[in-house]
């Protein structure tokens, strides 16, 4: 994998609004303005909007090539050193027509966000370009208050301060997006999420022993996107993967994701790769609900107790979030319940 350079104070970074045009509309534009006040403050960057990113959530569904053009221009830019997705939403994939893999391939750069953009991700791994499965600008550069120390510092310590090896820990504190979430809007800026003390930390559903692998996933909800096009690795590119899963806020039952992990099941996929990675559940009460869905697809019909599937990770819909380099090499340690990234998020 092509691995892009670490962000150093100067930088420019992009914001591209890949899926929802939400962060474009009068009553969160604000989250623009505090995201860019916060890289450019804090981190020293400098922050521009590509030209469709702000045009709001009618035009960008009616033009998925404006969106896509936005992304393809970041990545001819020689001054972007950086690309932050605005945030999520439910059709990305229609910017596949319009992607140029030779581009990505070109002058490989950090790609962050997380969601929807499961499908940007997946057009750069198929270009054979690192990205981030990380923070996105709505929800955690523009976290009120300020931003939560575990993102913080995640991030810090892999797109500015990379280390050869690094412990991915869980996150010491969480947040109830079921029954505390603040809603966006500019009164809003200056409250703080209430996070409460972790009290489970990584689980262990099943297996033993290590597992390395490179790091390849996304959110569930857009692998039915992605099933049957290009974007979609074969078997052969599955072996050896860490997958990683989470779900989004949208809810989803316990039957969608039984049939979505049946048919992993079914494309072989539970037979190739080392390990699985799930996320923090974005919605608390399906914490217990989910994992006897993956003990049970996993462990009983695909006939792999074995395989080593780690719970409760901090990435995706439920917050805080840390960093995960798609296509870096982790080890799964499932008897001490550690996830370690094996070499540097950034050149």
């Amino acid at each position: 994998m092509l691995k892009p350079k670490r962000l150093r104070p100067g930088d420019t970074v992009a914001v591209v609004s890949l899926s929802s045009g939400t962060l474009g509309e009068k009553e969160y534009i604000h989250k623009y303005y505090l995201a860019k006040e916060r890289l450019e403050r804090d981190y020293g960057l400098k922050v521009v909007a590509m030209p469709n990113a702000l045009k709001g959530r009618e035009y960008l569904a009616d033009h998925p090539e404006a969106r896509a053009a936005d992304l393809m221009d970041t990545f001819r830019s020689r001054e972007i050193r950086g690309v932050i997705s605005a945030i999520g939403g439910d059709d990305t994939i229609r910017l596949l027509p319009y992607i140029d893999f030779d581009v990505f391939r070109r002058d490989p750069k950090i790609f962050t966000g997380f969601s929807d953009t499961t499908s940007n991700h997946f057009m750069l791994y198929k270009a054979g370009v690192m990205s981030y499965y990380g923070p996105c600008i709505m929800c955690n550069f523009a976290e009120y208050g300020s931003m939560n120390p575990y993102t913080a510092e995640m991030i810090q310590r892999t797109f500015f301060a990379p280390e050869s090896t690094l412990e991915i820990p869980s996150a010491p504190f969480w947040h109830d997006d079921e029954d505390e979430r603040i809603p966006w809007c500019e009164a809003n800026m200056h409250r703080r999420k209430p996070y409460h003390p972790e009290e489970i930390g990584y689980e262990l559903l099943q297996g033993h022993g290590a597992a390395e692998g490179e790091l390849l996933g996304g959110c569930l909800d857009v692998f039915i996107e992605l099933m049957g096009t290009p974007l979609w690795p074969s078997l052969e590119e599955w072996r050896g993967k860490l997958l990683f899963l989470e779900t989004s806020e949208e809810d989803m039952s316990c039957d969608l994701l039984t049939w979505i992990l049946r048919n992993l099941c079914a494309q072989g996929l539970f037979d190739v790769i080392a390990g699985i990675l799930v996320g923090k559940p974005a919605r608390r009460s399906k914490y217990e609900p989910y994992k006897a869905v993956y003990r049970r697809v996993v462990g009983f019909e695909a006939k792999r107790p074995d395989l080593p599937i780690l719970y409760n990770v901090n990435f995706g819909h439920a917050e805080p979030i840390g960093v995960l380099p798609i296509g870096a090499r982790v080890r799964l340690d499932a008897d001490s319940k550690t996830l370690t990234l094996l070499e540097s998020a950034t050149e």
